[in-house]
C-alpha cells in the first residue's frame, strides 16, 4: 500500500523527534535535550487509529549559510517538505512563538502543502497560553499536544483524517516482504553516506567533509537489478574508549541495532588508511551477531599501484580475519560511483552462503574423511569420538557435533573442522558456527 506522506518540522530542540517515536509506535529516532540532534531526514510508518502513513523526521530549521553544515540540513528539511502531502508545523508551547518560528512559519505556507500546527509540551495545561499565541502564525487552529505523553492524539487523528488523501492500494511484489537487509557500517568519514547516495541516485543523506555527520541509522528502500533492498546507513564506529559522548553513544548504538536487524552487512574501509584496529573490532563485531560479510575497499581512486595493492590487501584480509576466511573485498569509489554493481553482487552472493543448507549425508561424508585425515587427539587416554555431524539452522549456517567427550575438545580441532566445513561447502566469508553436543551415558545414575 502507497501510504501518504506527513513531514514533521519546526526549529530545534520543540519535540520534533520525540513526535515521530510517538507516532511510529517505536523509539527509532534519537532523542537528547540538546538541540540539533537530528540530521538526517528519517522515515518511519505512522498511526493514529485508523490513519496510516509515511512520517519523516526531520531537522530543525535554522538560518545558515548553504554550504555549511547546518544549511546542508536544512536543505535535507525543505526536500521532505516538497514531499510530503501534509506537514506538522511543531512549535514549543512552553516558550511561545519565538522570531525564529516565523520564517519558517511562511516557508511551509508558501509551499502549498497541507499544513497542522502542533503546539508541543502543552501537557497539563502548562503551555496553553503558548498555544493560544500560536494562532499569530497564521497556520490556523494549533492543536496542544504532549509528544511525551500522547496527549492531543484524538485532535491530531482527526486533523490528518481531513487533508491526508486515500491510500493507494499496490499489489505486492512476488517477493513479498522488504527486501534484503544491507547495513552499511565503518569507521567516522569513511563515505558510508556518499556511497549510498550515489547507489540511490539521490542526495538523500547528509554528506560532507565533517566526520560523524550521520547520527541517525536511516533505512532507505532501493531497487537494484530488480531485486528490494533495505539500505541501512549507520553513524561511523570510533573506539569506545574514545566515545565520551552521551550523543555518540546513542548513534552508535543506533548503529550496532541496525547490524542485528541486517541481513548482510558491509564494512567500509578507507582504502587509503585500511585495516586499521577499528576496523578489525567492526568486522569482529559483525561476525559475532553472525550476520553475512563483504569487505569495501572506498576511495579506491585515490590509491596509486591498485592492482598490487588490492592483491596485497586481500592477503592482509586472511592473515588478520580469519574467522571469516574467504570474505569478498570489493575496491570502490563512492564518490565515482565505480564498483558499486560489484559490491551488490558481493552482497548477494554472501546473502546466498548465509542461507545455504547442506544435507546430513554430505556432512557426514566429509566427517568420515576428516577424522581419517586427522583423528581427534586423546584425553587422559581416552580417545575423544566424534560418532556424527548435522547443520542445525543457517543464516549463519550452525553445526552441530555429537560425540563422547566433546567438552575436551582442542580450539585447534575445532578451528580444523571449521575451516574444513567452510571449504567442503563453499561457505567463504560467512560465520559459521559449531555446537558440540556430548551423549548422555546411560549407565550414569548421577
Amino acid at each position: 500500500m502507497d501510504l501518504p506522506t506527513v513531514a514533521i518540522v519546526g526549529r530545534p530542540n520543540v519535540g520534533k523527534s520525540t513526535l515521530f517515536n510517538r507516532l511510529v509506535g517505536r523509539k527509532l529516532a534519537l532523542v537528547d535535550d540538546r538541540p540539533g540532534v537530528t540530521r538526517d531526514r528519517r522515515e518511519g510508518e505512522g498511526f493514529i487509529g485508523d490513519v496510516a502513513f509515511r512520517v519523516i523526521d526531520t531537522a530543525g530549521l535554522e538560518e545558515a549559510d548553504a554550504d555549511s553544515l547546518l544549511g546542508r540540513m536544512r536543505a535535507q528539511t525543505e526536500a521532505a517538505i516538497l514531499e510530503a502531502d501534509a506537514v506538522l508545523f511543531v512549535i514549543d508551547a512552553r516558550a511561545g512563538v519565538l522570531p525564529s518560528d516565523r520564517p519558517f512559519a511562511e516557508l511551509v505556507r508558501r509551499s502549498g502543502c497541507p499544513v497542522i500546527l502542533i503546539a508541543n509540551k502543552a501537557e497539563g495545561g502548562a503551555g496553553m497560553a503558548g498555544a493560544y499565541d500560536a494562532f499569530s502564525l497564521g497556520l490556523g487552529d494549533p492543536i496542544p499536544f504532549s509528544a511525551e505523553h500522547g496527549e492531543g492524539l484524538g485532535s491530531l487523528q482527526d486533523a490528518l483524517r481531513e487533508v491526508l488523501p486515500e491510500p493507494d492500494d499496490e499489489e505486492e511484489d512476488e517477493e513479498g516482504g522488504k527486501g534484503l537487509r544491507v547495513a552499511i557500517v565503518g569507521r567516522p568519514n569513511a563515505g558510508k553516506s556518499t556511497l549510498i547516495n550515489r547507489m540511490i541516485g539521490e542526495d538523500r543523506l547528509l554528506v560532507g567533509p565533517e566526520a560523524g555527520i550521520t547520527r541517525d541509522s536511516i533505512s532507505l528502500d532501493w531497487e537494484w537489478r530488480g531485486r528490494r533492498i533495505k539500505l541501512h546507513d549507520t553513524a561511523g564506529m570510533r573506539r569506545r574508549a574514545r566515545i565520551d559522548d552521551k550523543l555518540e553513544k546513542l548513534a552508535v548504538s543506533d548503529g550496532l541495532r541496525a547490524v542485528r536487524f541486517a541481513e548482510v552487512v558491509v564494512v567500509l574501509l578507507d582504502a587509503t588508511i585500511p585495516f586499521e584496529k577499528q576496523d578489525l573490532t567492526i568486522v569482529d563485531l559483525v561476525e559475532s551477531e553472525g550476520r553475512a560479510l563483504v569487505i569495501g575497499l572506498n576511495k579506491w581512486d585515490l590509491v596509486a599501484d591498485q592492482p598490487g595493492l588490492l592483491k596485497s590487501l586481500r592477503e592482509d584480509c586472511t592473515r588478520l580475519l580469519p574467522q571469516v576466511r574467504g570474505v569478498s573485498v570489493v575496491p570502490l569509489s563512492g564518490l565515482a560511483g565505480e564498483g558499486i554493481d560489484k559490491l551488490m553482487q558481493a552482497v548477494v552472493d554472501a546473502s546466498e552462503v548465509w542461507s545455504r543448507r547442506v544435507s546430513t549425508a554430505r556432512i557426514n561424508a566429509w566427517l568420515t574423511d576428516a577424522l581419517q585425515r586427522n583423528p581427534p587427539p586423546a584425553v587422559s587416554g581416552r580417545r575423544i569420538k566424534i560418532r556424527y555431524a548435522t547443520q542445525v539452522k543457517s543464516r549463519p549456517p550452525h553445526f552441530a557435533l555429537f560425540g563422547n567427550q566433546l567438552d575436551a575438545l582442542p580450539k585447534s580441532y575445532t578451528r580444523y573442522l571449521v575451516n574444513g566445513l567452510r571449504e567442503a561447502f563453499d561457505l567463504p566469508g560467512t560465520p559459521i558456527r559449531l555446537s558440540l553436543r556430548t551423549s548422555k551415558n546411560p549407565f550414569d545414575k548421577g
